[in-house]
């Protein structure tokens, strides 16, 4: 398939989708395209305002869909497991999970939980909320769990610092970015190694360069490069192909099939080597169930 696009989405109707960072950017435009073709999506934000306001675009462009909000901050433990608690109470499936936000920062923060905000909140964040909702996901036929990585996984060259996870010693936010990206695709290449044998898989994805709010946030260097970026309706292409695409396989990695991967429709991409250390996978799983205190219910090591 040459050029996916939404078009080329199939009827998502009586599916449950949902998607984190969805009040804007990326997440928004991904949690629309769902919503159009007849999903019940929810937008798991850390606005509920904001959130609110998505949703009433949403429902305003696609009269009839189904769109509910969560309250989600992705930077609070305490945060993750109330909407997890919530979310298991109103959904006995789910469908897709769409781990879509993530934060870009210039100078060094934390978490509620002290982490480093980027780390925290893209990774440790994304695989606890996955952990406490997974059961759900299991139940449900031919689900996926969707982890938006980014070509800045590529940055840290030492790969995942494990010596000096938070950053501690000394702060470079690229190569801190870059950390928690590569952590998605580790989480995700173990997580697809985990869910063997079930009905569910695991996918990743990128949007190449695209314009988000993000970018407004993001060191100089993106910020310059942010015209030549893409739409965020093109960029969650990746996402949508990796979530809905009946031909995917589990452990697979989309993204822009363009120059250097920046550009264009979605296709099947491919990662670092670092990305594919089985044992350093293994060791940030067994670090991130540590650090968050969230285990996977029914998966054994595989």
């Amino acid at each position: 398939m040459g050029k996916w696009t939404i078009a080329d989405m199939s009827d998502q109707a009586g599916r449950t989708a949902i998607v984190t960072g969805a009040n804007t950017g990326l997440g928004y435009e991904a949690a629309t395209a769902l919503a159009a073709k007849g999903a019940h999506v929810v937008l798991a934000v850390r606005n509920f305002q904001k959130g609110k306001a998505a949703a009433g675009l949403i429902a305003r462009a696609h009269p009839g869909a189904s769109v509910a909000i969560q309250e989600l901050d992705l930077a609070s433990l305490d945060s993750i497991r109330a909407a997890a608690d919530e979310l298991k109470s109103k959904h006995d499936t789910i469908d897709l999970l769409i781990n879509n936000a993530g934060v870009m920062t210039r100078s060094k923060s934390t978490t509620k939980d002290g982490f480093e905000l980027q780390f925290g909140t893209n990774h440790l964040g994304h695989f606890a909320f996955t952990g406490l909702l997974v059961d759900r996901v299991l139940a449900a036929p031919g689900s996926r769990i969707v982890t938006v990585s980014s070509p800045g996984h590529r940055y840290p060259r030492s790969g995942i610092r494990f010596d000096d996870l938070q950053w501690e010693r000394s702060y470079r936010p690229l190569d801190a970015y870059g950390q928690s990206k590569l952590a998605n695709l580790m989480f995700t290449y173990e997580l697809q190694r985990r869910l063997q044998d079930t009905d569910t898989m695991a996918v990743a994805a990128h949007p190449g360069g695209s314009k988000t709010q993000m970018v407004s946030n993001s060191p100089g260097l993106v910020r310059l490069m942010g015209p030549l970026f893409q739409s965020a309706e093109m960029g969650a292409l990746p996402t949508l192909r990796a979530a809905t695409d009946p031909g995917v396989l589990g452990g697979q990695y989309y993204g822009p099939g363009g120059l250097a991967e920046q550009r264009g429709y979605p296709k099947v991409v491919t990662s670092s080597a670092t990305s594919h250390d089985v044992a350093a996978q293994r060791r940030l799983w067994a670090i991130s169930e540590e650090l968050t205190g969230v285990t996977f219910p029914l998966m054994e090591l595989r």
